[in-house]
């Protein structure tokens, strides 16, 4: 009998793995499709069958992406620089205020913290048009700030960090304080250094938030020089035609930055997830 069941186990355990595996197959085809249309000129890209291993291999498409009119490396510094300094926002003031809702017992803790999270409820399209008459206001409309400054301040980073500062022993920060220790030393010399993977599953989830913002973009930005790169694929299309595989290639090289901020955070992020409680 128990052999049976380990049987029947082991046989589940097998059709879950083929499933699983049949699953991100899937989803990687499209990824590598792409990557296929890009190495192929325009009258290919659509052939059908679809043809995996290009006929006609070109680097025409990344030639025209990176040496043509258009100013794709501009938009690549764009994105760079607003993606950057936008996770480095986040990451500084979510730290900041998870610690705060954590670890330090103030009056109406609790109810601040449910009214801050309940932001998340809104749509980000509801907030375009009030943002849009903000920045209007303050003079950083159609400045790399407007997609900045948004993007600094999240209530989604702030709930992913207090989580996980929930889950360090009270008796660390307890001894610390008796120690004399204050709450700028307890947050810099205790919690963060034991916080990497919820610090490194953040920077992930909000590097590719920022890289692929597309509305706020369009809705803010308006002279081409300061484009970013979800916006600035439209300038490989014209009235008349557009260059897909232009296009293919040029969001080949856009996907590259995330590769490698996954690939250095994999381990971490991975472990933040299951400490963090975003995951069963």
């Amino acid at each position: 009998m128990l052999m049976g069941y380990a049987n029947k186990k082991k046989l589940i355990k097998i059709v879950l793995t083929v499933f699983m595996a049949v699953l991100a197959i899937l989803m990687v085809l499209p990824f590598a499709w792409m990557l296929s249309a890009s190495f192929k000129p325009d009258s290919e890209v659509f052939n059908f069958p679809i043809e995996w291993i290009p006929k006609t291999f070109t680097w025409e498409n990344y030639i025209k992406v990176w040496a043509s009119d258009i100013p794709f490396p501009t938009f690549f510094m764009n994105s760079v620089k607003v993606t950057v300094l936008a996770v480095i926002g986040e990451v500084c003031t979510s730290a900041l205020a998870g610690y705060a809702f954590a670890k330090i017992k103030f009056k109406g803790r609790d109810l601040a913290f449910l009214i801050y999270v309940s932001t998340l409820m809104f749509p980000s399209q509801m907030m375009l048009i009030p943002r849009f008459v903000l920045f209007k206001t303050m003079g950083i409309y159609n400045t790399h700030w407007a997609l900045i400054l948004p993007g600094m301040f999240t209530a989604f980073g702030t709930f992913m960090l207090k989580q996980f500062f929930e889950s360090i022993p009270e008796e660390l920060t307890e001894s610390a304080r008796m120690d004399g220790a204050n709450h700028f030393i307890i947050f810099t010399r205790i919690v963060l250094p034991l916080s990497t993977a919820a610090l490194s599953a953040l920077i992930i989830f909000q590097f590719v938030s920022m890289w692929n913002e597309y509305e706020p973009a369009l809705v803010y930005l308006r002279d081409v020089d300061l484009a970013t790169i979800p916006l600035g694929l439209k300038y490989f299309q014209d009235e008349s035609s557009t260059s897909y595989g232009a296009v293919m290639a040029a969001s080949v090289c856009s996907l590259v930055p995330i590769f490698i901020i996954f690939l250095t955070f994999q381990r971490q992020f991975v472990q933040g997830i299951a400490i963090s409680g975003l995951k069963e």
